[in-house]
């Protein structure tokens, strides 16, 4: 059975499915009495109907635990996204619509075995950062009900910090699904904006909403990432994962950290939060990072750009025919926000394109001296009735770390980095170029053991970290480099996707590679070379059942065969390689560093 003080995190559930010693139809039991012990909580919109639960738990249970990453594991989503069947509100119930089919998340994480629980509160239409703007009430802190739960996506981070489900999605624009994350002692992870699909999300700024994802440790957010991530070609502001700009290091050692100058820091106030921003650092540094101070005034400008400028017109526009009909539907600090956004002109929005084309540019140069960026996640934490006296510069105050994250194309991990005085959180946030998510969640691993030792408000100890190594190598998967015809979309794709195989990422070998062009072969084939004066060479990482992999092994005609590849941040997985006598005769194509560039050119 799953006891009232059960720990949710992935390792300890993963480990006793295992075992033997609990089923999805206890975990749903479970959790089901935890929801009654707690009462209205205003953390939920709609729940997953006990009956529903229990006969997808069934489901479950006719299935291998082995074969699931998620396997009966508890989850809920913010309510701006859509679960078949069930209202999608954004917190405003006269919007409310029946979805006709789930985002493409949630079908991600349902295929992956995962147990949806319900859809929680946030700020109205994911307006704020605060977590109080909802006709549905304010999700209650777990550690001090007088103080804000953080927005917009209030209800997922109290689900999790409170030990409701194991990890939840929310949204995030200008900061919603990191800041909830330092108010409630979790980890908030903020992908790189298009690698997680926002089809079925009702869009807050369709050009900046990126899924995010909360979770009890950052190993659990690494998870569920692999899980939901993928090309989603119907959604137009979906991307093609590609290799980070610069190669993340996945340990602090000699990690090279940007800490704002001191001069542009502010904590708004708060007596404690200076001295554990300090205190973190040095912890980060006993596990071998090198602070540089860094100018932070191009992040602070284009943090301001998001709601000074035209950007906010795009709020307008995502409900505008819906604020049209009904101006008095919406909560009057969203009113207030959105239904200013009238004023900006496209004048404007050229105007402030321009600049912040000219804050890229700037930005981008301070990544030539810094590996990795902490920053707090925000400055301080306010009361409610504070708030609802200042609503709108106070919650501006909250979004100074990050507002201007999506505007420049970042990714980045909110970790808890200790405690008040008054036993409130604090977080930070570790930020890096676009798609370096996988390295950070283990850089967030690392940082939130160094700070604290439980997880949310539950008082459970985090798991142990061999455990939890353990249950990610449990997962029955093998990564496996291809670099040729099976690659997405090539004539040989099917004999991955047909063994239940699942794109991982795609990125580049380490620069040791020679690449050949085999065309013996039908359909032709790249043959890959391991040599001294070889070439970083395009690859995608797959994910195959460990109980497929024979099978596809024994396919592969000779002289190709499967090796240790190592990637460009110095991974090694397995991967497609040949042996040297079939290149003797071969066209040495290691110039183009891709067989697609390959084909195309053969193609024309």
């Amino acid at each position: 059975m799953l006891q009232a003080n059960d720990a949710l995190d992935l390792s300890a559930l993963g480990a006793r499915y295992r075992a033997g010693s609990l089923r999805p139809s206890q975990t749903v039991a479970g959790i089901l009495r935890r929801l009654e012990q707690r009462g209205d909580d205003k953390v939920w919109i709609s729940r997953t109907p006990a009956a529903e639960l229990e006969t997808r738990a069934a489901e479950l249970e006719r299935r291998d635990a082995q074969d699931l990453p998620l396997y009966g594991i508890p989850f809920a989503v913010k309510d701006n996204i859509d679960v078949a069947g069930q209202p999608t509100t954004a917190a405003c119930p006269e919007f409310s619509y029946v979805a006709e089919a789930h985002a493409a998340v949630v079908d991600a994480l349902l295929a992956a075995g995962g147990l949806l629980i319900g859809k929680t509160n946030l700020d109205q239409f994911a307006t704020g950062l605060v977590g109080i703007r909802s006709p549905y009430g304010t999700p209650v802190n777990p550690f001090d009900a007088r103080y804000l739960p953080g927005g917009s996506s209030s209800g997922s981070a109290v689900a999790v910090a409170a030990g409701l489900v194991s990890f939840s999605l929310g949204t995030d624009t200008a900061g919603s699904g990191r800041v909830p994350a330092a108010f409630n002692n979790i980890v908030g992870l903020k992908p790189t904006r298009g690698l997680l699909s926002t089809r079925g999300v009702v869009p807050a700024c369709r050009s900046l909403d990126c899924v995010s994802i909360f979770a009890l440790t950052a190993a659990d957010a690494a998870t569920v990432l692999r899980c939901a991530r993928g090309f989603d070609p119907a959604d137009p502001f979906a991307r093609h994962e590609t290799a980070a700009a610069r190669v993340l290091p996945r340990s602090f050692e000699n990690c090279r950290i940007g800490v704002p100058r001191e001069d542009q820091l502010e904590f708004f106030g708060n007596p404690d939060a200076p001295a554990l921003f300090e205190l973190m650092l040095a912890r980060l540094e006993a596990l071998g990072a090198k602070p540089v101070s860094v100018d932070f005034e191009p992040f602070l400008e284009t943090a301001r750009l998001l709601y000074e400028g035209p950007w906010v017109a795009e709020r307008y526009v995502a409900i505008r025919a819906f604020v049209e009909r009904h101006p008095e539907a919406l909560h009057p600090v969203t009113r207030e926000i959105i239904g200013g956004a009238t004023r900006h002109s496209a004048i404007d929005a050229f105007t402030a394109y321009y600049r912040l084309k000219v804050l890229q540019r700037t930005a981008a140069a301070v990544w030539d001296a810094i590996d990795l960026m902490v920053a707090p996640t925000a400055g301080t934490i306010y009361r409610i009735d504070e708030v609802e006296a200042d609503p709108v510069r106070l919650n501006s105050n909250l979004g100074r770390y990050t507002n201007f994250m999506n505007l420049l194309d970042l990714s980045g991990i909110a970790v808890p980095a200790g405690f008040q005085r008054d036993g409130l959180p604090f977080g930070v946030t570790l930020i890096a170029p676009a798609f370096a998510d996988e390295a950070l969640c283990a850089l967030g691993a690392l940082a939130q053991r160094a700070a604290v030792d439980t997880m949310g408000a539950t008082g459970l100890a985090l798991p142990d970290a061999d455990r939890e190594a353990a249950t990610a190598g449990s997962r029955q998967t093998i990564e496996l480099a291809v670099c040729g015809a099976h690659m997405s979309g090539l004539a040989l794709n099917h004999q991955l996707t047909e063994r239940g195989a699942r794109l991982a990422r795609r990125c580049r070998t380490a620069p040791h590679y020679r690449l050949y062009a085999l065309t013996e072969f039908t359909p032709p084939r790249p043959g890959m070379l391991r040599a001294d004066n070889g070439a970083a060479i395009e690859v995608e990482v797959w994910e195959v059942p460990a109980a497929s992999l024979g099978g596809f092994v024994d396919a592969i005609p000779e002289p190709l065969g499967i090796g240790t590849v190592t990637l460009e941040d110095g991974r090694q997985v397995k991967g497609f390689l040949c042996e040297a006598r079939a290149v003797g005769g071969a066209r040495d194509i290691t110039a183009l560093g891709s067989w697609r560039r390959y084909a195309s050119a053969e193609a024309a």
